[in-house]
């Protein structure tokens, strides 16, 4: 008898099967790490089922014969450079220019990030147009939407530059051509996990094709010196879809924050090699799009006119600028056995540090009251010159105790209830004073390095013992 399972192919069919068979391995859609066979969870970032089949690929064209340029770069001392600084490109929207460093680096890749429909396709809308505006030429590459969709956007808000280019397209090859051709003074990628490039067999969005299409106009962007600003979708999370290694490899990345319910935006760069990280930059959603708030403090204290207990106003500083915010509390008893801190825009583990000096050092028995923390307006504070803020407005809310609605506060608190001074004292106050504010109680040691302020009387505190008998 014979057995089917046990019979030979012949040599040139069994060549072929094997041949035809792809290798593939499992990459991690998170960071990008590699393994031979499915994990339920990623060993590099410790994600739970981020893990997909790919294809390996065994060849790959240079990326300079890709793009057409052959390289010439040999290595030279760093003695015999020459330093070319070519200046910035200006937009003319004075918050984007501050966040980006004074504005755009010739030859820069920059990352642009946040929320659906919270308004990045707006914001580098109206941004081309300023530069279009000036008579340079503008590529906008729209993968999401087709050119109807993007001229009805751009109608909305009063774009119409005819050196504004348009093009509906997710061929990265396509692109690359467009580019070359066209050979504009800036391009916007709308969005980069719609990019896909033919040479590759995964689908739109993996990790491999985000990659690949980023470092592709990377390399363009450094040949041509034309600065690309790339659209990125976010996470649930909150971080920009794709591996890791995209904000590694361009320039600099922007995150646009805002709440639903509110109407202002926060462009903030957490990556940026031509400038600060500290810098931030305030827009108010309209009908016409985003537009600048020249003057944050007013805006983010508008709606401030009842004075209540547990409200106090904090001078936050942004990068250069001092932003002054309201700090909210409000202290129930509790009706569980383990009280809630709840903070909205500051670090919970700082509050509940906090809460735990009160009862410490002031004596303030809060082991049986929940303690809700809000930055109103949507803000978030990460310094911890808040900290004297949020023990006075909780002090406040506690004794139904209202605060001199003509006094700001600011200082940290270390754990012996000492008050510490923190930096750029003396330009929180001067804000302070252009809005009216008449009293200011800061740490003892920044009250001493502060000379001839006039029209806002200084309070200086060593611990918080002191600070609570002026508030009260």
């Amino acid at each position: 008898m014979h057995h089917v399972g046990c019979m030979a192919l012949p040599l040139s069919v069994e060549r072929n099967y094997f041949m035809a068979k792809a290798k593939t391995h499992f990459v991690c859609q998170s960071c990008g790490y590699q393994a031979p066979k499915w994990l339920g969870r990623c060993p590099g970032c410790l994600e739970w089922n981020t893990f997909i089949e790919e294809r390996v690929i065994e060849e790959k064209v240079p990326e300079r014969d890709l793009l057409g340029f052959e390289s010439e770069a040999v290595p030279m001392p760093i003695t015999e450079i020459v330093a070319e600084e070519r200046g910035r490109l200006q937009i003319g929207i004075g918050e984007f220019d501050r966040v980006l460093g004074g504005g755009i680096v010739f030859g820069s890749v920059i990352l642009v990030g946040g929320d659906p429909g919270i308004g990045k396709s707006t914001l580098l809308l109206q941004v081309m147009n300023r530069i279009a505006s000036k008579g340079k030429k503008i590529l906008y590459i729209s993968g999401e939407e087709s050119l109807q969709q993007t001229k009805m956007r751009a109608e909305r808000l009063g774009i119409l530059s005819d050196q504004l280019f348009v093009v509906s397209e997710t061929s990265l090859e396509k692109i690359l051509q467009d580019i070359q051709t066209l050979k504009p003074s800036a391009v916007v990628v709308d969005s980069i996990q719609t990019i896909y490039s033919s040479d590759l067999p995964s689908t739109p969005g993996s990790i491999i094709q985000v990659r690949e299409a980023s470092s592709r106009l990377l390399y363009l962007a450094k040949h041509l010196s034309i600065p690309i600003f790339l659209i990125g979708h976010v996470t649930k999370e909150g971080f920009i879809a794709g591996p890791k290694v995209l904000e590694h490899m361009v320039d600099t990345v922007l995150y646009i924050e805002g709440e639903a319910n509110h109407s202002f935006r926060i462009l903030r760069a957490v990556k940026n090699r031509f400038g600060s990280t500290n810098e931030i930059g305030v827009f108010e959603m309209k009908d016409s799009g985003l537009v600048e708030v020249l003057s944050p403090s007013e805006f983010f204290l508008s709606e401030r006119i009842q004075p209540a207990s547990g409200s106090v106003v904090m001078p936050s500083i942004e990068g250069s600028r001092p932003i002054l915010i309201e700090l909210q509390a409000l202290v129930v008893p509790t009706h569980f056995g383990v009280p809630r801190r709840t903070a909205q825009g500051m670090d919970p583990n700082r509050v509940s540090l906090l809460v735990a000096v009160m009862e410490k050092r002031l004596g303030v028995h809060l082991n049986n009251h929940d303690i809700f923390l809000n930055i109103a307006g949507g803000m978030r504070v990460e310094e911890p010159a808040a900290d004297l803020g949020v023990i006075a407005a909780i002090a406040s809310n506690f004794r139904d105790k209202l605060i001199d609605p003509e006094m700001v506060v600011f200082g940290e608190v270390g754990l012996g209830g000492e008050v510490r001074g923190v930096s750029q004292s003396e330009m929180r106050v001067k804000e302070a004073s252009r809005l009216g504010f008449k009293r200011c109680l800061l740490p003892k040691q920044n009250q001493e390095k502060i000379k001839g302020m006039k029209g806002i009387e200084l309070i200086g505190v060593k611990t918080v013992q002191e600070a609570i008998k002026v508030l009260f």
